[in-house]
């Protein structure tokens, strides 16, 4: 297993800033996702630790040795890029193969591997085929295949399961990962999609205009945000402007703008202070019997498959999301008037960003 440590990366693409300083340590054997929008410069870092990408500044480890500047083939690292570049000669079975054969390893346990890393990806009845008479999700397939029949120490996946069907993208979820943790390697996985990285990762790392903004585990970055961009981008939240009234117990009292007034964690605002406050849509209940903070109506309902969403125009707020299970479906009505409320402990107050709301909140 490989510990991969960077130290004050940038890139800059003309006027672009790719990666701002980015510092992150991957501990060995961990699956680590890197999350975040397109732009976000998620795929210019994976090149700048595969190689493929010289960095302006700062350095890239595995363990205590310094690969910034060594040649990639060198590196101990396999990445699969977003466009696959399999060996259009060779069949499929020959692509899972060539790693284990450039690396000299015995024939029998390089077919075992081949065969193995094959049936979990269901492509074991295609391995006589060549890449242009399969689809593009069995084409990923087969270039994720390669990549964990490599030999190498350290996995880069760049949106690996993107050109998947969702019920398959979903299994290999799992069957990914358990393979990489059986085969001892060190996997960062950059995916723009929050559920696959709050399933699969060992701890999350948010990536937003060429800086890390947090890390930690799903559940860490999840539950507890550093910043409203996090609270909205992974799992999103319903953002109210609001001025503290007063804090007590572990609360805070607070009233927007309108003068609705409600309540969140206390997050050692002094009275007084504006801040914005954040509540998951899925953390954000509606009752047309039960009392609740404030009322509004409900302008939509959307079928969802297991969950549904709720959107209740508020006076004085504008729209605010309620993500509900299916069962729900029936209990509400366009039209209906109905509360909103939460638990205190399950919102969470922010300062007010210093590049406005809008900006802090929006996704690239």
């Amino acid at each position: 297993m490989t510990e991969i440590r960077l130290e004050g990366l940038k890139k800059r693409f003309g006027s672009d800033m790719a990666a701002d300083g980015i510092d992150l340590k991957v501990e060995s054997g961990e699956y680590l996702c890197i999350l975040g929008p397109t732009g976000a410069g998620k795929t210019t870092l994976m090149r700048m630790i595969c190689g493929l990408t010289e960095p302006d500044e700062g350095r890239v480890f595995f363990g205590d040795l310094d690969i910034t500047h060594l040649d990639t083939a060198e590196r101990g690292a396999t990445m699969l890029s977003q466009t696959y570049a399999l060996f259009p000669n060779m069949r499929v079975k020959e692509n899972v193969l060539f790693g284990s054969w450039i690396k000299g390893w015995p024939e029998e346990e390089s077919q075992q591997l081949a065969r193995n890393i094959l049936s979990m990806m269901h492509m074991e009845s295609r391995s006589k085929a060549y890449p242009d008479e399969l689809s593009g999700g069995q084409q990923q397939r087969i270039a994720l295949a390669r990549a964990l029949a490599s030999g190498s120490r350290v996995l880069l996946l760049d949106e690996p399961l993107r050109a998947l069907d969702a019920r398959l993208r979903l299994e290999l979820r799992k069957d990914l990962k358990g393979m990489v943790k059986a085969m001892g390697l060190t996997a960062i996985h950059v995916t723009h999609d929050q559920d696959e990285a709050l399933e699969m990762a060992d701890r999350i790392a948010v990536l937003r205009a060429g800086r890390i903004i947090q890390v930690g585990t799903p559940k860490e970055v999840f539950e507890d945000p550093k910043t409203p961009f996090v609270a909205n981008f992974v799992g999103r939240s319903n953002m109210i402007q609001c001025r503290v009234v007063s804090s007590t117990d572990g609360k805070v009292l607070l009233e927007s703008e309108g003068g609705l007034r409600m309540e969140a964690k206390d997050g050692g605002h002094s009275p007084g202070a504006e801040v914005l406050m954040a509540v998951k849509v899925g953390n954000t209940k509606i009752s047309t019997t039960l009392p609740g903070y404030f009322e509004g109506r409900v302008e939509k309902i959307l079928y969802e498959g297991a969950t549904i969403t709720v959107e209740v125009m508020v006076k004085g707020l504008g729209l605010v999301y309620s993500k509900l299970p299916n069962r729900k479906f029936d209990d509400f009505r366009e039209g209906n008037t109905v509360s909103v409320s939460w638990s205190p402990n399950k919102a969470k107050v922010f300062d007010i960003p210093e590049g406005g709301i809008e900006y802090e909140i929006r996704v690239d």
